[in-house]
């Protein structure tokens, strides 16, 4: 898969999506990389820690979150993503579901468009990434955690996104899936997601896995967001061995770092190109 400038082998390989979060209000890190310059610095140590793709977003979707017009979010992120841009070689995921915010970020430079409600939101969204050529990630997502079955309701509701790209004309080798840690679910169905990632990956699609720093973690191990480093770490290793071709991260150096002597660790997670 081809994401800016970069081919990615999403068989084998574990690739380290980045969090820049240019938000005042998000739930790990509001604030803090919402100065530009503030920001480029945290990007060119991302990238020094091992990053492979950097992931811009400009609306918090923590819960009760405040609802940006589009022109507010566009303010946001297509400035960074034209400094980030013209300050780094590194591959661009803008994080939105509004289609006007997709294509002025398309504009801006972005190289992939990652969608949290997985083109359900915006009916204009999977047009707008057919068009521009560019991959998209599909989460799944829904405003209830309402199921008959759980995992075979989620798995179809997930089929759902990629027959909506597909139908707009979106190729099957520009589409990621994210199986939605902490969206439309309880903490119960996230570990349940956890425990069958492997089950997205038979949908035919790259899977992707964000669980930094959420609420699953923090329940579990009973600690505050900026205390689940080690958490975050554990769902990272079993995206890997599960066969996640990214995890979307806060923490780069510590989901990148492994033990040189580890040779089945070493060759997976953050595995070259070509």
């Amino acid at each position: 898969m081809k994401i800016g400038n970069r081919e990615f082998q999403t068989k084998g390989h574990t690739y380290v999506m980045g969090i820049l979060n240019v938000t005042p209000d998000s739930f790990s890190d509001g604030g803090k990389w919402n100065d530009r310059d503030r920001a480029l610095k945290h990007v060119e140590e991302m990238i020094a820690e091992g990053m492979d793709i950097v992931d811009i977003g400009g609306e918090s979707t923590r819960q009760g979150y405040t609802l940006l017009s589009d022109e507010e979010e566009i303010a946001r992120v297509v400035p960074m993503i034209e400094a980030v841009k013209a300050n780094f070689d590194i591959p661009i995921s803008l994080d939105t579901y509004k289609s006007c915010v997709a294509e002025a970020g398309i504009r801006a430079g972005a190289d992939l468009i990652n969608d949290i409600w997985g083109l359900k939101y915006d009916n204009r969204m999977a047009g707008v990434i057919a068009k521009s050529g560019l991959p998209c990630c599909l989460m799944h997502n829904k405003d209830n955690t309402e199921y008959n079955n759980f995992i075979v309701d989620m798995l179809a509701e997930t089929q759902e996104c990629v027959n909506i790209a597909k139908r707009a004309g979106i190729a099957d080798d520009k589409i990621i899936l994210d199986p939605g840690v902490g969206f439309g679910k309880t903490y119960e169905m996230n570990l349940m997601t956890m425990d069958n990632l492997e089950l997205f990956r038979k949908l035919g699609y790259p899977v992707l896995l964000g669980t930094s720093r959420k609420s699953m973690i923090g329940l579990a191990l009973d600690l505050p967001v900026d205390q689940r480093v080690e958490g975050t770490l554990a769902t990272s290793v079993i995206g890997v061995m599960k066969g996640c071709a990214f995890v979307r991260v806060h923490d780069i150096k510590e989901n990148k770092r492994r033990h040189p002597d580890d040779r089945s660790y070493s060759g997976t997670l953050g595995g070259t190109d070509g």
